[in-house]
């Protein structure tokens, strides 16, 4: 039995997976969950209604791209999507926080304030592919209402709006003079910080049609990154840079990370401190409330995403087991980057993925 991948093209972490599934080589089929799908499968499994899910040949439900990716990477023989050295893996783990949970920022102001009419058709095609254009139509309303809802919950509105779409052209801007001299993060060979950034950049930022005009406009390299990201030409290829390096052009990116995500995530944690003064609860909430966040200038907020600080927590853990020349060469890293704070960030308490929940270890 071949490996079952439940998402669809419009959704941003299906995308993630889909794109590694196809460079690691991965056998596998993608189905769009219909309504059957959802209620038999998804479902039971999960709790929750939920994209991507992926099924094992054995019938395990494996759910978050994190968990996808670090399935096969255990799994499957072959080059890895993590980078053997500190700095390197550091800043990769990095950078899959900040494309996983920040730039679904951007993502979704540029859907859904621009694309809205065109992605309701794409969803209604995909739970409804044999259905007229009208039917399609009704049903991808239905299932977009529920997304546009978050757009209000992530500080997207008319203040912060020309904000944020002044960060990410200046995002744009940096990455498209890295992706001039490389053809990843790190190499000729795809990260898991490339598996981060690919998700909002592919499936909403590249793939809707005019803030995909918008990214081939003003940073070609990144179109073109893109499209080595969805289309490997060769499974399982490249190399990382040699000497653990970090290039120059990608410090900027960091820097953009550590300036308006990281001060978000460090109010996140204090909101969870005082969440688990008084709750006796071991499953997380979705968010703890809103948190502040401060985009080119401009003072937002955001729902509290605890899933955030677990992300988070995967690379601040790998930096914890580190020690001597390999701990001080990323802890130089941080300071280039104005990350001092993750030196000793007050994570309130160990947080455990397991079961496809979030829960307090």
């Amino acid at each position: 039995m071949t490996d079952i991948l439940y998402g669809t093209r419009a959704s941003l972490f299906t995308g993630k997976a889909r794109a590694y599934l196809d460079w690691k080589g991965i056998d596998y089929r993608e189905i769009p969950p219909d309504a059957k799908i959802r209620e038999e499968v998804i479902l039971p499994a999960v709790g929750r209604m939920v994209i991507p899910v992926m099924q094992l040949s054995d019938g395990t439900i494996l759910q978050d791209t994190s968990v996808i990716i670090d399935h096969y990477e255990a799994a499957i023989d072959g080059p890895s999507v993590y980078p053997s050295t500190p700095r390197q893996k550091f800043a990769a783990m990095l950078l899959e926080t900040y494309g996983d949970e920040w730039l679904v920022i951007p993502a979704m102001h540029y859907r859904w304030n621009y694309n809205e009419g065109w992605i309701y058709g794409e969803f209604g095609k995909s739970f409804l592919p044999d259905a007229s254009a009208e039917q399609q139509e009704a049903a991808g309303r239905m299932v977009g209402e529920r997304f546009k809802g978050f757009v209000p919950m992530l500080g997207i509105n008319d203040a912060s709006i020309p904000a944020i779409e002044a960060s990410y052209e200046a995002l744009l801007t940096d990455l498209n003079s890295h992706f001039e001299r490389h053809d990843f993060l790190l190499g000729s060979r795809p990260s898991i910080g490339d598996y981060g950034l690919i998700g909002p950049m592919y499936a909403h930022l590249y793939r809707d049609p005019e803030s995909g005009k918008v990214m081939k406009r003003l940073a070609p390299r990144v179109a073109d990154w893109v499209e080595r990201m969805v289309e490997p030409t060769a499974k399982q290829s490249g190399e990382f840079l040699g000497d653990d390096e970090i290039p120059d052009t990608l410090v900027p990116v960091l820097q953009r990370m550590m300036q308006e995500q990281i001060p978000n995530l460090l109010e996140t944690a204090q909101l969870m401190t005082e969440w688990g003064k008084s709750s006796g609860e071991r499953e997380l909430p979705r968010a703890v409330g809103q948190a502040g966040y401060w985009v080119e200038g401009h003072a937002s907020a955001r729902f509290a995403s605890t899933f955030s600080l677990w992300m988070l927590q995967r690379a601040t853990d790998y930096l914890a087991t580190l020690q001597g020349e390999d701990r001080a060469a990323c802890e130089a890293l941080l300071r280039e980057a104005g990350g001092e704070t993750l030196l000793d960030f007050p994570m309130p308490f160990r947080l455990e993925f397991k079961d496809h929940r979030l829960w307090r270890a």
